[in-house]
């Protein structure tokens, strides 16, 4: 199965999303790039590290720009009602999940190599990324991705 429709399917099974946010917010890994390790079993240090660079480029060029704006625009803002600032939020979302979606496609045109076990896969990719991740973070996105076709 390609990138995108099993990052969608993923995304979308029970505990995935919480998990994989928890890992954004609480400990800035990139959500993108964990579902690509979940995909591609990268077991290969080079391939891993030109996709977090490849991540690191999207992420501030457009993802966590359109992030920002998106959680700025949540709260609301005077001077526009509010139906017209949500509409404005909608788009930007849009706009964000667009950026994720080409990131995956640059991601998933790198390949990998499937020989990784999900768990390392992770954990590599993670470490790449850098911060300081616990291992329960990581153990519990793994423990939702199992298991998916």
């Amino acid at each position: 199965m390609e990138l995108w429709p099993w990052a969608v399917h993923a995304y979308g099974r029970p505990d995935v999303a919480a998990a994989a946010l928890a890992l954004q917010d609480d400990h800035g890994q990139c959500v993108p790039l964990l579902l690509w390790a979940g995909w591609a079993r990268p077991d290969d240090p080079d391939l891993i590290g030109h996709a977090v660079s490849l991540a690191r480029t999207w992420e501030a060029a457009a993802i966590l720009p359109l992030r920002t704006a998106r959680r700025g625009l949540k709260a609301g803002l005077p001077g526009a009602d509010a139906a017209s600032q949500q509409a404005l939020r909608a788009q930007v979302k849009a706009s964000e999940l667009e950026a994720e979606r080409l990131l995956l496609g640059a991601l998933a045109s790198l390949g990998g190599s499937g020989g990784a076990a999900l768990e390392v896969a992770l954990a590599a990719t993670a470490t790449a990324w850098g911060g300081q991740v616990e291992p329960a973070a990581l153990e519990r996105l793994s423990r939702t991705l199992r298991g998916v076709q």
